[in-house]
Order: C-alpha cells, then structure tokens, then sequence
C-alpha cells in the first residue's frame, strides 16, 4: 500500500489514494498504522475516495479505529494531495470535496510556486441546537452549560461543525491539564456520541488561545473543526469578533463566521512530510 504523511499546523495524518471505497478493514488499519511507536505514526487515517457529488470524497478513521464525521485539518491535507499529485486539472484552484459528516464543502487553494500553500475551506453553518450537536441538553442554544466532571465543575458552548464540540473557557489554555480532564470530558454522559473537548482563552477579540483533546485522537497539536468551534462560541458569548485568529499548539488558523450567509471558513496551511510504502 502507497501512502503520503502530511500534516495540517502539526495534526498528521496517513493519506491513502487509490481506493474505489472505504475497506473493510480501515478501522484496524487505522489502530495499526497510526501507532507512534509500532506503526508509521499519525492522528488518523485519510482515504481521497471518487465522489459522485463532488470532485472527490474524503473519509477519516481515528487512531482508536473510529469514524471521524469531518476534520478541518483533514480536508486541507486532501485538496492539497488532490492538487499537487495531479488528481485535478491544473488550471481549477477550487474545488469540492464530500464528507459524511458537514456534507460536500468547497476548498479554495492558494498556491505557492505551483504547489498548494495555504488552503480556505467553506466549513458550513454550525449547528447549534443541543439536541442536534448532540448533547442531551434540549436547547436552542447550549452555552455556559454546567458541567462536573470528578468534582470539578465547568460551563461549556456545544457547537457541531459536522462533528460535535464541546468548548470550556479556562484562564490559561496553554497550561491547561488537558490529559486529565479532556478524556473525562469526551466520555461524559451529556455527550451520547462522545465530544471534542476545546479549552479556549480568549486574549483579544481578534485572537483566541485554543488546545483540543479529539474524540477518538486525544490530545491534538491542531483541530480544524475545534477552531471553527471555539470561534462560533466565542462570538455567542460575547467574547470576540466574527473574525479572528485561532492560536492552536501546532499553529495559527484564520477562523471566519460570514454574517451574510451564515458559513463558516478556515484558512490554514498543509504539509506533506514523505511518502512511502507498507
């Protein structure tokens, strides 16, 4: 199997091309080859699949095995590969690519001496309604929602960006005990389908500190749906504008919520690191 490691602000993923579906046996595939130690090393697992709906379709399988519905950083590594290995027309810098998760989303690609720099991807609109994150929390909107966890009491925004998140403001996000409380927040009962847990300080109303415990992952130098997340909350909380910069662990990510149709758009770069063969 031919497969390229990329990487979008540090969120490394095994990108795979080729294949006309998903196999079988991605989810072991996934544990195998995205092990640190006994495997090639990655956050996930990303197939470029055909799409009848799209220019192509991506599908991610977590390190544990499981089905992640949408990845921000994911789907700037796909245009990129889809790009500069020759998958498209040279002439097209936009193209669509389908999710399971936030549906087909168009990617705009900035170019760099013909090769694909930074990439601006239309997220959709965030959901909001708790129900419909999911949470068990029957609200229009779920914000500042008390939470305890172990005897420690939070208050979280739920925003799904295609995949759930659950974001805590905290006084110092980069210091943050992410390893003790972002498992126990993933697994918590108010969240059937597991959560993103997002730990958010905001600095300015154009500049948020963010680090991410990923369902499914762990801990993250990067999450692309989280950012997207921690903006949107940040905006119904009174806390930033409707544009500003996402500081994550691996990086910076430009986050924007149009008012004007509702979107969200993120602007980021991708890696590609090697390819190799297994």
């Amino acid at each position: 199997m031919n497969f390229t490691k990329m990487h979008g602000l540090g969120n490394d993923f095994i990108v795979i091309a080729g294949e006309r579906e998903l196999p079988a046996d991605a989810s072991s595939q996934a544990v195998k080859l995205c092990s640190r130690f006994f495997g090639i090393g990655a956050d996930g697992l990303v197939y470029i699949l055909p799409s009848e709906r799209a220019d192509y379709r991506m599908r991610i399988i977590n390190s544990d095995g499981s089905e992640a519905e949408q990845c921000g950083n994911a789907i700037r590594c796909a245009a990129k590969y889809i790009y500069d290995h020759g998958l498209i027309d040279p002439g097209k810098t936009e193209l669509a690519i389908e999710t399971i998760g936030a549906g087909v989303q168009s990617v705009q690609l900035q170019l760099e001496d013909g090769k694909v720099g930074t990439v601006r991807v239309d997220m959709g609109e965030p959901v909001l309604e708790g129900l419909k994150v999911p949470t068990t929390v029957d609200l229009e909107i779920v914000k500042e929602h008390p939470l305890e966890v172990d005897g420690r009491k939070f208050r979280f925004t739920a925003v799904s960006m295609g995949n759930p998140h659950c974001v805590i403001y905290v006084d110092d996000a980069v210091h943050f005990d992410l390893h003790t409380w972002g498992p126990k927040l993933e697994v918590h009962p108010l969240f059937p389908k597991k959560i993103n847990v997002e730990f958010a300080t905001v600095q300015s109303p154009e500049r948020i500190d963010m680090r991410v415990w990923e369902r499914g992952a762990g801990p993250t130098l990067a999450c692309g749906t989280g950012a997207c997340a921690t903006l949107v909350s940040s905006v119904i909380n009174g806390l930033s504008d409707r544009r500003a910069v996402v500081s994550l662990k691996g990086g910076d990510l430009l986050i924007e919520w149009s008012p004007e149709d509702n979107h969200v758009y993120m602007t980021g770069p991708a890696e590609e690191v090697f390819q190799g063969s297994c």
